[in-house]
């Protein structure tokens, strides 16, 4: 018999607690904590990132959730209220990375911060707490792909908790949520490493790595998936938005290295570049 995990982690005086939402909390946690400690490290105020998610985490869930809900608007027309219902899923990953980054765009011009540097220090929490996040989907039996056998998933070298609950609508599922969630813990890890060599980064190229690492990926993962949302009835939006971002990110990484060769290092404000990570 399949153990199927239930979606609601607990009731608290009545109310359900969601796995999805306990999961993307946690995620956001950590990331504050990994980017308040590389903001003091580059001589940054560990307050700043405080500052800034005081403002940019409600937006960023808002265009999160108004990039899903305009992309299958018709779904929403007919149950408006269902707008406001985030507690079984329906946030997009890219409008919330939009919203924020406005956000944070504004945010250092008002604060005086360069935002280079700001983006650099996020991207490797981010891509972080994406992955983290992506376990939300898998307790919500969501974000899933095509049809598949369980010799496949056990192939894989899956845990068993994770073949059972792959069992979706009727058949065993690819597992896209784990996809993403692994390649995104590789990114993190790349990019950390790379932030910690001498002279290897310029301001700027840790956050255009996360875009072109992370881009790359969800791009094949999400033309695996069932419950993409799409644009004209056969482009998937985020594999599209994938590619442009992918693109977008090489020209401008290459452009500012040609433009500017006196970009400064990554770690230019340290004494030393022993990293807390």
């Amino acid at each position: 018999m399949l153990a199927q995990i239930d979606r609601v982690a607990f009731d608290f005086l009545g109310f359900p607690i969601y796995w999805y939402a306990l999961l993307i909390v946690s995620g956001i946690a950590i990331a504050m904590w990994l980017s308040s400690r590389e903001a003091v490290r580059v001589g940054l105020k560990k307050d700043d990132v405080t500052d800034f998610m005081l403002w940019g985490l409600p937006i960023a869930i808002i265009g999160a959730r108004l990039y899903y809900v305009l992309f299958d608007i018709q779904l929403y027309l007919e149950d408006p209220i269902q707008i406001f219902n985030i507690r079984s899923g329906g946030l997009a990953i890219y409008g919330g990375l939009i919203a924020g980054g406005l956000t944070l765009y504004f945010f250092t011009r008002y604060h005086f911060i360069s935002l280079w540097t700001f983006l650099d220090i996020a991207a490797p929490s981010v891509i972080l707490a994406q992955a983290i996040g992506r376990w939300g989907n898998f307790m919500n039996h969501e974000a899933f792909g095509a049809k598949t056998t369980e010799a496949f998933l056990k192939g894989l070298h899956l845990p068993q908790f994770i073949i059972d609950n792959m069992y979706i609508e009727g058949a065993f599922r690819q597992p896209t949520f784990f996809y993403e969630s692994t390649w995104n813990v590789l990114g993190f890890i790349l990019l950390i490493v790379f932030r910690k060599k001498n002279h290897l980064l310029k301001q700027g190229e840790v956050f255009l790595g996360y875009i072109i690492w992370y881009s790359f990926g969800r791009f094949f993962i999400e033309g695996m998936r069932t419950d993409s949302l799409y644009l004209f009835a056969d482009i998937r939006v985020s594999q599209a938005l994938s590619a442009v971002l992918f693109v977008g990110a090489i020209v401008v990484l290459i452009w500012r290295r040609k433009k500017d060769t006196n970009l400064q290092d990554y770690d230019r404000t340290l004494g030393n570049n022993q990293s807390l990570l």
